[in-house]
């Protein structure tokens, strides 16, 4: 048996609890983990609240919270190749095991090693953040020198993509709010306040033939503020917005193979891609973990050391 941190029916913060649970079963193309590190991310309580399906592997409730973990390999189910029993690995619990949890198993197609000289704790923050920043970047393509704009640059997943695209050469302009913007700076991004300035006219001040790429990590009236900064439409990469379609642009295309975890793992080993980890909380404080991050209240990336 196990403690985790999950919920009982579909709903607000209030259906959240904890509970013991045994060690989950590993069955085919899974492996079962014990968590040292997850990282938590809004999706978590995207997914507790119903609006999205699919990814919860049909298991019943409780359901615990949480899509991404570092750990180590105790047990593997039939069907998985290229890992064993005793591997750092970290990935994504694509299967609805969750992964604030002592235990749980996670999708070896979605799993990769950890690699010597990367912690546990940077690792349980690539699944979501490292991939989505190589993807969106990957997908716009832009040469050095171009210029990009962040929508909502403050979150770990808007960090990742500015660190990166900054690694690319490319000159980033992030939106946010006042309690983001020490960090957004503190990496090399120019920051536009939008609870404090117009971000469409500030935007355009600083770049005024338009950008080459927009990502947009807000959606909704933001990305549809934001959308016409761009010189071209079809460079508005949305990552949580799929209507973006609608305005020319295009959705995150995501990879979330072991070789794109494996890829940003380099990354951060090279120290290009070098999570902002804001807050490390223990499993007794995942309500608190969570609420930062379902609040808008944090900057950067907040994890919850399990182990």
């Amino acid at each position: 048996m196990g403690q985790a941190w999950g919920f009982h029916r579909f709903g607000g913060p209030e259906v959240q609890e904890f509970f013991d649970r045994p060690d989950p079963i590993p069955g085919r193309g899974e492996v079962l983990i014990r968590v040292d590190v997850a990282g938590v991310n809004p999706l978590d309580h995207v997914l507790r609240s119903g609006l999205v399906n699919g990814l919860d592997g049909g298991r019943p409730f409780p359901r615990v919270l949480g899509m991404e973990a570092a750990g180590t390999v105790l047990a593997l189910g039939e069907d998985v190749d290229g890992l064993e029993v005793g591997d750092a690995v970290f990935g994504f619990a694509l299967t609805g095991g969750g992964t604030y949890a002592e235990t749980t198993v996670l999708s070896a197609p979605n799993t990769a090693r950890i690699p010597d000289g990367l912690s546990a704790t940077v690792a349980a923050t690539l699944p979501v953040a490292g991939t989505t920043a190589v993807d969106v970047l990957d997908q716009l393509d832009l040469p050095a020198g171009a210029t990009v704009l962040v929508n909502g640059v403050g979150g770990g997943v808007g960090l990742a993509v500015a660190r990166l695209a900054i690694g690319r050469e490319l000159r980033v302009i992030g939106t946010g709010s006042t309690g983001k913007r020490a960090h957004a700076e503190g990496i090399g991004v120019r920051f536009v306040d939008y609870t404090a300035e117009e971000v469409a006219a500030a935007a355009r001040e600083l770049v005024p033939g338009g950008f080459d790429g927009i990502v947009d990590l807000v959606g909704g009236t933001s990305l549809r503020t934001v959308a016409p900064l761009a010189r071209d439409p079809r460079n508005v990469i949305a990552v949580g917005d799929m209507s973006v379609t609608d305005l020319g642009g295009r959705f995150v295309e995501r990879r979330v193979d072991p070789e794109n975890l494996e890829r940003s793992a380099r990354l951060a080993l090279a120290g290009v891609l070098v999570p902002e980890i804001t807050a490390v909380h223990p499993l007794s404080e995942a309500p608190a973990a969570l609420a930062a991050v379902e609040n808008g209240h944090t900057s950067g990336k907040v994890v919850i050391k399990v182990a």
